[in-house]
């Protein structure tokens, strides 16, 4: 009996399926046939699509929104395609792309019109992600020179650190004590110290 899937990708956590799971339940995928994967697509190392892979056999029809929601790398999409259609032996039906379609054209003119349309379209895919990525570190460049910091605010710690410091190097006070009277983490204290260290020049 053949199975119809269908696979959806998004980029991260915080982006919206619905577009693709629409299209889907368009055509009549079976809802718990649907694997969705929220990750990026610059390998197949996704959870959700090696349990599709699991569940495909010979004969059975994969339907997905477009090429790019099957991957973003080059020689990865070429390789998948292959172990899809040619080692599972499933037929691929990417939606806004008629053309790849592996129902269609199985003669050796179709074959060839559907590969060189994948080599292209995966190609397109994959340097999509290299200028996402490119101008990710323009843009992160452009902020650093303008003052813009990132990652977490550096821990600031109380005018009395230098007291504590040495009352704790004088084994007057416990570490414990010190971080607690600083609420700061062991880490930040021992930053702070060397620091301290340097401008005193010990």
């Amino acid at each position: 009996m053949i199975d119809i899937y269908g696979y959806v990708r998004v980029s991260s956590t915080d982006q919206n399926e619905d577009r693709q799971m629409i299209a889907l339940k368009n055509i009549d995928v079976p809802l718990k046939n649907i694997f969705i994967d929220k990750q990026s697509g610059k390998d197949f190392k996704r959870k959700n699509y090696q349990k599709l892979l699991e569940k495909l056999k010979s004969g059975d029809l994969l339907y997905i929104s477009s090429i790019d929601r099957l991957g973003r790398n080059y020689e990865e999409i070429q390789k998948q395609w292959r172990i899809l259609t040619k080692e599972i032996a499933i037929d691929i039906c990417v939606l806004d792309m008629p053309l790849l379609d592996t129902r269609n054209g199985k003669d050796l003119m179709g074959t060839f019109i559907a590969d060189l349309v994948l080599q292209i379209l995966s190609f397109v895919a994959q340097n999509e992600r290299e200028n996402i990525k490119k101008r990710q570190a323009e843009g992160i460049a452009a902020a650093k020179t303008r003052g813009v910091k990132f990652g977490r605010p550096e821990k600031t710690v109380p005018n009395e650190f230098a007291k504590l410091a040495k009352e704790w190097e004088q084994k007057k006070i416990t570490l414990e004590q010190v971080l607690e009277k600083c609420d700061i983490s062991e880490a930040t204290f021992y930053r702070r110290l060397r620091e301290l260290r340097l401008i005193n020049g010990k």
